[in-house]
């Protein structure tokens, strides 16, 4: 990438102060440095001693706080966890600027391998669903049970709908988008990403609008806002095309985990074919199809989710009790 592609991001030791994240209650948000990278990590304290811990990992232009409901929801089940990615959320970009899926996958690693919390429940969203899903592979010792929700796994037909998002990763074109939605008020961005996001936007009420449009607000005054994205979202384009062992669908059939596959009906940006896909390709599978559900059904529907999650871990338990 050529030095002009993208303004130069300030180190994080300068970069301006800006409204705090918005923490739910019940939660708590915390730094941790690791080799390479700083992560946000957003957490829940347990209902009670002795729940196995479980890590949550959101997707592109998202956050930690896609997954507070569903936390919420699996209090007395799970020690819940969710981290921002680098450059996401709270968290500063990586020291090396490595966005790829690699990249993103190598800061999960690196936190669960510093926490000692594995292995885990893994669950990862759209983006962080590549990534899980390749942690889950090149490292089958951290990972107890895979949740994904609409996976960004590599699709040979892309959705027309989602065509603007992948676009995100062709050079120049996020500044080229930049300038031209200038003038868009925060709200009109974060409705755009919600009728985009979501199978039914009127679930959002007013209160979660305005905390989004307030997260929104905050991190478009981060100079590294775009460049994230962007080169994230190009992480993805070049996943789509890596072939070989190092293929996210050849990954996702060296996944040992029982792994919990959950795909929208009305998912704009993961097409809803691919899950007939995915439960092939990952062998031990179980697959929840949500017909009414965008491309966030943890946010959507995070009862429906919790309870197949629980039957997840429920019965990763008994196999577990069966073979000891």
């Amino acid at each position: 990438m050529s030095s002009t592609e993208l303004p130069s991001v300030p180190p994080t030791s300068v970069l301006p102060k800006s409204v705090p994240v918005r923490v739910a209650e019940g939660e708590r948000l915390r730094s941790v440095g690791l080799p390479g990278v700083t992560l946000t990590v957003r957490s829940r304290p347990p209902a009670r001693e002795g729940l196995q811990p479980a890590l949550f990992v959101h997707g592109l232009g998202g956050s930690s706080q896609n997954w507070s409901a569903l936390m919420a929801m699996l209090d007395g089940d799970v020690d819940s966890e969710a981290v921002d990615l680098p450059g996401f959320g709270d968290s500063p970009p990586p020291d090396d600027g490595n966005y790829s899926i690699t990249g993103h996958a190598r800061a999960v690693i690196r936190s669960l391998d510093a926490s000692g919390r594995g292995p885990v429940p893994l669950f990862g969203n759209s983006l962080g669903g590549a990534v899980t899903t390749r942690v889950a592979a090149v490292r089958p010792d951290l990972v107890r049970t895979l949740t994904l929700v609409s996976p960004a796994l590599p699709e040979l037909r892309v959705q027309r709908t989602a065509v603007p998002t992948g676009l995100l990763g062709v050079p120049g074109v996020a500044a080229l988008f930049s300038r031209f939605t200038r003038e868009w008020t925060a709200e009109q961005r974060v409705r755009g990403v919600l009728a985009l996001c979501y199978g039914d936007p009127g679930r959002v009420s007013e209160e979660a609008f305005r905390y989004a449009v307030e997260e929104l607000e905050r991190r478009l005054r981060l100079p590294y806002f775009w460049d994230a994205m962007t080169r994230s979202a190009r992480g993805i384009l070049n996943a789509y095309t890596l072939g070989g062992q190092h293929g996210l669908w050849r990954q996702a059939e060296r996944v040992l985990a029982p792994t919990l596959l959950i795909y929208g009906g009305r998912d704009q940006l993961v097409g809803f074919r691919m899950a007939q896909r995915a439960a092939r390709a990952f062998r031990d599978s179980r697959l929840l199809t949500l017909p009414e559900a965008g491309h966030v059904a943890m946010m959507e529907y995070p009862e429906t989710v919790a309870t197949a999650v629980r039957e997840l871990l429920a019965d990763t338990a008994d196999t577990a009790a069966t073979r000891s």
